[in-house]
């Protein structure tokens, strides 16, 4: 069970957090959410996709790491941080940290993002890993790390529904099946995705194209198109993985 708590350097002065990757911490996820801030990083590594929730049919986008449950093929215990991509998105990245709000008391209509962290995330110990602060005081380099990661994903956070909402009222927005075979012979396909339409967006009005590159949409758009050619990669990996290659 998670124990989220705000993160202070008296409570947590010995606090160290483990920064490698492994299955043993949680890290065999077969995707993960990303935001739209790191789009640009993502798309030299990962498949960026989209998804939509059931319940609230509201879209967010998600990196391919794996074809099925618990599997994860960046991850790599030959490498010295257990992760085979120079990029790790923000979601694994920050590990037990995230963000919470504090009410400020000059101005408690406008909550403050804080850090919290959960104390009961397998990563965090007082033995072994990073510190989160040093010993004569400030945050650790680490922990700065930290902070911009956070502050990134918030930020994507914040551009996730305008930027689904415009790619939306443009009709950009198109489901998308992948198929293909395993050199084991195995056949997989992965449903309930969508993904950005090329020619649709190709062919926007200089007026649609413009709204999209003041709202610093366009690149985006193109990041997840040219992401989709990660797939043939990472089933390549599937492959030299499972046949001992």
């Amino acid at each position: 069970m998670s124990q989220h708590v705000l993160l202070n350097n008296i409570h947590h002065q010995h606090t160290r957090v483990i920064t490698q990757f492994s299955h043993e911490y949680g890290d065999n996820i077969a995707s993960v959410v990303v935001y739209p801030t790191e789009f640009i990083e993502l798309q030299k590594e990962y498949a960026i996709l989209i998804r939509q929730h059931a319940d609230t049919e509201k879209f967010y986008a998600t990196a391919l790491l794996g074809f099925q449950q618990n599997e994860n093929l960046y991850l790599d215990p030959k490498t010295e941080s257990g992760w085979a991509a120079q990029y790790i998105p923000a979601t694994i990245a920050r590990g037990p940290f995230l963000i919470g709000f504090q009410r400020q008391q000059d101005d408690p209509e406008k909550p403050s993002p804080v850090i919290h962290i959960d104390m009961q995330h397998p990563k965090v110990n007082e033995l072994k890993g990073q510190p989160l602060f040093l010993a004569h005081g400030g945050n650790s380099a680490y922990l700065e790390y930290i902070s911009k990661v956070l502050n990134m994903a918030h930020q994507g956070l914040t551009l996730n529904d305008s930027m689904f909402a415009v790619l939306s009222e443009f009709d950009l927005l198109e489901s998308v099946n992948i198929e293909f075979d395993l050199a084991t012979g195995e056949k997989r396909r992965l449903t309930g995705n969508y993904t950005i339409n090329e020619t649709k967006l190709r062919t926007l009005s200089p007026e649609q194209l413009q709204r999209l590159n003041n709202m610093g949409i366009l690149a985006l758009a193109f990041a997840v198109i040219f992401s989709m050619t990660n797939i043939r990669k990472l089933i390549d990996i599937k492959n030299r993985r499972d046949t001992n290659l």
